[in-house]
């Protein structure tokens, strides 16, 4: 909904706004994808507490035989305040366009940097899942497009300047960690780039 008209976050807060219908058939389709890829295999899903994460993963159409479902806050959504004036909120949109989208804390909000934190946190106590040995061979993560950009830096030690020269995914785009013979993981697809990484030391 705030995509289609951004003046409801005036009237309706972040976490309450559902899909469109145009949203809804982009997530069935993902879920098309997602059905193919998992198989008859379990899955154990994490989702946002947002209501269009949860009606994404609905959307999904995913066998609940197959799924074990938790809902996480912090795969939510980057905080940008409560009300928010449509004027104030792109006056801070050029702001941290200017400063750094990794950087910049909006008013009552956070900063990417702040995401990062919790999504790490995160990352943590998903890495103590795995050594149950009950765990499902998949995890999906149902989240938004900075927290999975912001999950992904964390998993891979991208530095600040390679995060800050990625585009977020469109609206119900995916990407997987694929497991190699060597061990490793890999995105099945990179994050389109807009610029070259511009560091300020030799992490770059």
């Amino acid at each position: 909904m705030g995509n289609a008209d951004d003046t409801v976050y005036e009237r309706e807060p972040d976490h309450a706004l559902a899909l469109t219908e145009r949203g809804r058939r982009q997530a069935e389709e993902t879920g098309k994808r997602l059905r193919e890829v998992f198989g008859q295999e379990q899955v154990s899903v994490y989702v946002s507490p947002y209501r269009r994460t949860h009606e994404t993963l609905r959307a999904f159409g995913l066998n609940s035989d197959l799924v074990r479902v938790r809902e996480e806050p912090r795969l939510r959504e980057q905080d940008w305040g409560n009300w928010q004036d449509r004027d104030d909120v792109q006056l801070q949109k050029a702001y941290r366009d200017a400063y750094g989208h990794f950087f910049y804390r909006f008013a009552q909000g956070e900063s990417g940097a702040d995401v990062y934190d919790r999504v790490g946190g995160f990352l943590e106590s998903l890495y103590r899942s795995f050594e149950a040995p009950d765990h499902p061979p998949n995890v999906l993560l149902v989240t938004h497009g900075l927290a999975m950009r912001l999950f992904c830096m964390r998993w891979f030690h991208w530095t600040v300047a390679e995060f800050e020269s990625l585009s977020n995914p469109g609206n119900a785009e995916m990407r997987m960690l694929v497991l190699g013979s060597d061990g490793r993981y890999t995105l099945d697809r990179p994050f389109e780039r807009w610029r070259d990484p511009e560091s300020y030391g030799i992490t770059g």
